[in-house]
């Protein structure tokens, strides 16, 4: 990463990167409050539900120096961003398909460790833009579309379940912000790698 981002480059980069994860939250966000519940439809314990979510956020913490370190000893920022990106927005979806409790379990704490994959070596290419654009505007915006895409989720969710939906069809329908957020991640991997090396 060696080459000067113009100016206009890093907002594009940064604008793409945030529409990303304005689906992305749309995504992960949109489910998230009802797994605990769809797990319980599908006949796992109190004990199974809170092991679950805590296993799901130890991993999407503790695992993030570990792939931030890959990120940065390889220099393969992009590769480890959209690895990350797939894993944590098909695993939400793929809950629709999800007949047991394990199943919907290993998922959910697939979904969990695919965002910690993909958060160091995102933000690291986040702040290549950052040196050009303003550290504050370039948070502020992201954090705005993330926020933006996590209020949207979940009245999605909720929308789909107002119908006499079961989960499952509410989990089908963010496939189409899960792809979104993938195509997007994809457009600005490939803008960012073809300005930065």
């Amino acid at each position: 990463m060696t080459r000067k981002l113009s100016d206009s480059t890093a907002f594009r980069f940064v604008l793409i990167i945030g529409i990303a994860n304005l689906f992305a939250d749309m995504t992960y966000e949109g489910a998230r409050n009802s797994t605990g519940q769809f797990l319980g439809t599908l006949g796992a314990s109190a004990a199974v539900i809170g092991f679950t979510a805590g296993l799901g956020e130890l991993l999407g913490y503790a695992l993030r120096s570990v792939f931030g370190l890959i990120a940065d000893k390889t220099g393969k920022y992009w590769v480890v961003t959209i690895t990350g990106y797939v894993i944590n927005m098909l695993a939400v979806p793929a809950l629709a398909l999800a007949g047991n409790w394990p199943l919907a379990a290993g998922l959910i704490i697939t979904e969990r460790t695919g965002r910690a994959i993909r958060k160091p070596a995102t933000e690291a290419m986040l702040s290549f833009a950052r040196k050009h654009i303003g550290q504050g505007w370039v948070f502020g915006l992201n954090e705005a579309l993330e926020q933006t895409g996590a209020a949207i989720g979940p009245l999605i969710l909720s929308a789909t379940l107002f119908r006499k939906a079961q989960y499952q069809t509410g989990f089908a329908v963010l496939l189409n912000p899960a792809l979104l957020a993938i195509g997007m991640v994809l457009l600005g991997g490939f803008s960012f790698q073809r300005c930065a090396n």
